[in-house]
């Protein structure tokens, strides 16, 4: 099923946007399905980085489920999901 969203356009002819429909071809929402997903590896990533580091500051013993809770924390507060992609590329159709 393809990725659809409607989104205000203005005109000069009218004070109040008209809503338009922008839907993703399968073949663009696989591209933004793949950059989000290489995106969010790499959020991960850095997230665990981000979290041995604390640990380390923090003068804290490193326990790999620690550092992987902390960075999965880390990774929901950052994380963009696909949705966001996808509407990102809709507005570039407008």
């Amino acid at each position: 099923m393809a990725f659809t969203k409607a989104f205000p356009k203005r005109t000069d002819k009218l004070s109040i946007p008209t809503w338009v429909d922008i839907t993703l071809s399968e073949d663009e929402e696989k591209q933004v399905d793949e950059k989000a997903r290489q995106e969010n590896i790499r959020l991960m990533k850095e997230c665990i980085d981000d979290a041995k580091r604390i640990f380390i500051d923090k003068n804290m013993r490193e326990y790999q489920t620690n550092i992987v809770n902390i960075a999965i924390a880390l990774f929901e507060k950052r994380a963009s999901h696909s949705v966001y992609w996808k509407e990102s590329r809709a507005k570039e159709k407008i």
